[in-house]
């Protein structure tokens, strides 16, 4: 089973373009963007709001997904930083 199975839903989606062209797109078509990140390798990782709006987003850029394992920007919780 893939991350992008059917039988598997999910609202987050990797692609090959930009964090631009994704924002121009979901603007276009009324798909909203829960959380975006541009992926260090190249590419967006987007999770979008509702299982709808992921399945016009991955309609859109088809030939442009990626796979789940992707490498991705490390998350640093700015209350780390207050703790040192």
């Amino acid at each position: 089973m893939t991350w992008m199975d059917p039988g598997r839903p999910t609202r987050a989606v990797n692609v090959s373009v930009s964090r631009r062209d994704v924002e121009a797109m979901c603007a276009r078509r009324a798909v909203a963007i829960s959380a975006i990140e541009e992926l260090p390798d190249g590419g967006t990782h987007v999770v979008l709001v509702t299982l709808a709006d992921a399945d016009t987003f991955r309609q859109a850029f088809k030939d442009k997904l990626l796979g789940q394992n992707v490498r991705r920007t490390p998350f640093r919780s700015r209350a780390s930083d207050w703790a040192n």
